[in-house]
């Protein structure tokens, strides 16, 4: 189904708590924060987001369990088409 413009993000990079979906995000210096998104749209292993996130913003991708919001953490940047790749369903 196309969805033209999405912002498309990896579901296992989200979380939950009491109905809302959260990603961790890491500012330009290296410190997490909690953000709360709005998913528009969920497909198989991808989520549309609605609002909360910028495409530009670098989102915690793995080891959603080992960080805490106010944490400074030194991350690997994977490109998005990487990131996707092993995602079941292709998605550009």
């Amino acid at each position: 189904k196309p969805i033209p413009q999405a912002l498309l993000i990896p579901q296992k990079a989200t979380f939950e708590i009491l109905d809302q979906t959260y990603v961790y995000v890491i500012d330009d210096s290296g410190t997490v924060r909690q953000r709360r998104i709005v998913v528009s749209d969920e497909l198989e292993d991808v989520f549309v987001v609605g609002e909360g996130l910028d495409a530009r913003e670098k989102i915690v991708l793995e080891g959603l369990r080992s960080v805490r919001t106010g944490m400074t953490v030194e991350y690997d940047f994977e490109e998005p088409t990487v990131a996707f790749a092993s995602l079941k369903n292709h998605a550009e």
